[in-house]
Parts: structure tokens; C-alpha cells; sequence
């Protein structure tokens, strides 16, 4: 029989690589969204997608670019 023990320091640290397992996975599909509309991604703009860990910009980020047409529409760069 396994005893589970309750800690708070190695639940946050489960919690955080949760978080970033999701943003990352946000991410890589913001970029596949961002490629199947036939747009053409610069290296920083891949970076600064790879990079960000808020789930909701990333979330926002795609929303748009599920009608942008250029990159620009997305990051309002």
C-alpha cells in the first residue's frame, strides 16, 4: 500500500511544470496556425511565441490568428 504524502513545496513544483507543459503546447500551436494560414513567421517572432509562458496571452495571440492575414494582425507589431 502507497502512503501519499501532501507537500506543499513539491505540489508547486508540479503545478509550475504544468503551467509551462500548457503554454508550451499553446505555443507550438499558435505557430501551427500561424504556418497552415500560409504565414511568413520571423525568427523573433518565433522566439517571443516560444518564450511567453502566460497561457492567456498566448490564447489571445491565436485567437487572432485564426483570421490574420500577416503577422502583424496578431502581435500589432
Amino acid at each position: 500500500m502507497m502512503t501519499h504524502l501532501k507537500d506543499a513545496f513539491v505540489d508547486g513544483l508540479l503545478d509550475q511544470g504544468r503551467a509551462e507543459g500548457v503554454a508550451k503546447g499553446e505555443a507550438q500551436m499558435l505557430l501551427r496556425i500561424m504556418a497552415a494560414r500560409g504565414l511568413d513567421i520571423p525568427e523573433h517572432i518565433r522566439v517571443r511565441v516560444a518564450e511567453c509562458a502566460d497561457t492567456a496571452t498566448l490564447e489571445a495571440w491565436a485567437d487572432r490568428a485564426a483570421t490574420a492575414t500577416s503577422v502583424a494582425d496578431i502581435f500589432e507589431v
